[in-house]
């Protein structure tokens, strides 16, 4: 009688795991699926992102931006863009108008990372 108690007792302890599992995996994928939703129906939102900025000229001046997913990503693209070009460019955390998964509009630059 003691063995069925303890397997009922492990299949209630499984039926609870995969419950939550499923909870915070729903979760995550409204989330994911909200996101995409707005990137594919071209809603324009504001935030603060991540961006790859390039200048050009002396002074120099705002020629191109490019939304980065995180810091590191974009460090590592900033290196790859001065080894390779003449521009001056730095990663800022911005408050930009996105569209569609891309920087329409820069209202405000708020802080830059070096290496």
């Amino acid at each position: 009688m003691s063995k069925i108690k303890i397997v009922l007792v492990f299949l209630l302890c499984f039926g609870l795991y995969k419950g939550y599992v499923a909870f915070t995996e729903f979760e995550i994928g409204v989330s994911d699926r909200v996101a995409e939703i707005e990137v594919n129906a071209d809603m324009e939102k504001q935030g603060e992102v991540i961006a790859l900025m390039m200048y050009l000229g002396d002074p120099p001046e705002s020629n191109e931006h490019l939304l980065v997913k995180n810091k590191s990503k974009c460090l590592e693209m900033k290196q790859i863009a001065e080894e390779t070009s003449f521009a001056y460019y730095e990663c800022a955390v911005i408050d930009a108008t996105l569209k569609g998964g891309k920087i329409i509009k820069i209202n405000a630059e708020r802080f830059y990372y070096d290496l």
